[in-house]
Order: structure tokens, then sequence, then C-alpha cells
């Protein structure tokens, strides 16, 4: 069988990783994951950043409800914002992803909502998510197609506001195991 190919965001990411991991210069930083008995997930994370000495750290839970393929997800960060995430997987369709995403953050009152959607097959991978604001929603839209190893990707926002497209990329690869060249326009 054919692979599914990485979503739009991540083609590259292994070579971007090569410069970007674990070369926090001037960074301090800590990650921790946990599981409980339970299942539930915990991920904590603090840096400190030595030149400005400012400090942020995050902590997530996670809990799966797996019989129904739902994902419960709550954040918490430093600058006090809140996070919500409600998934649902392979429930509706084989490869179907969709998630409900929220912020909010009391010390301004500011609310974001976002509605995502991923749908992977072999060769395919879709996304399709709408970011709501006041101003107009914006929607978000990719798809990676991938055949013995070669990927071509496409991205594109559309900022309702405005009436136009603001972010328009193409993307063509070549993955082996051992070997990864990537080029987006």
């Amino acid at each position: 069988p054919m692979a599914i190919p990485p979503s739009y965001v991540d083609l590259g990411k292994s070579a971007r990783d090569i410069f970007n991991k674990g070369y926090g210069f001037g960074l301090v930083k800590l990650d921790v994951k946990t599981k409980s008995a339970s299942g539930v997930e915990f991920t904590t994370s603090g840096s400190s950043n030595t030149d400005t000495g400012k400090v942020n750290g995050s902590l997530e839970t996670k809990y799966k409800w797996a019989e129904y393929g739902l994902t419960f997800t709550e954040k918490w960060n430093t600058d006090n914002t809140l996070g919500t995430e409600i998934a649902i997987e392979d429930q509706i369709a084989k490869g179907l992803k969709l998630t409900f995403d929220t912020t909010f953050s009391p010390n301004t009152g500011k609310k974001s909502g976002k509605i995502k959607s991923a749908y992977k097959r072999e060769c395919l991978n879709l996304g399709c998510d709408v970011d709501f604001d006041f101003a107009g929603p914006a929607i978000h839209g990719s798809a990676v197609f991938g055949y013995e190893g070669w990927l071509a990707g496409y991205q594109m926002t559309f900022d309702s506001a405005k009436s136009k497209l603001t972010r328009n990329n193409f993307s063509v690869g070549y993955k082996t195991g051992d070997f990864q060249l990537h080029t987006n326009v």
C-alpha cells in the first residue's frame, strides 16, 4: 500500500528540525510528559531566555476516549491564555478528523475559535480550517499528494474580511527512508 503523505505544514519538517530542535542559544528549556493510570496525559513546558530574563510556561492535559474517537485537551500558559480543544477522529469516515479549538484570555477578554478538518488516505492529505474573527472568518486550505516518494502540495488562505487570498504556496519534494528534498514557492 502507498503511504499517507504528511500535512502541508509538515513538508520538510525533518530538514527544518536539524536546524531548529535542540539549538536554543540563549534559551533554557524543559519539557516533561507523563501519563496517569487513568490515561490522562500531562505535558508541561518551561523556558527562560537568558538574555531578556523572560520566563514562559505551559500546561496541557489530554484525555482520549478511544472507543468514540474523542480527544479532550485543556491548555494554559503563563500569558494566562486558556485553551480547549475537542477532536473526533475516524468516526464519521475513516481518515477524517474534525476539531473544535477555542482560546480565551481573561486578562484581555480576547476569544478565538477555530474549526479544523483533516482527511488522510493513501497518497492524499487534505486540510481545511476556518479561523473565526469578528472582522470575518479566514479559511485555510491545503492539499498534499504523494506518489512513489514524490510529494506535491498546495496551501492557501482566504481572508473573507478583505475578500482575497492572503497566502498562496506550492511545494514539491522527494522523500525516501534516508533522504529528503523539499522546496516551496
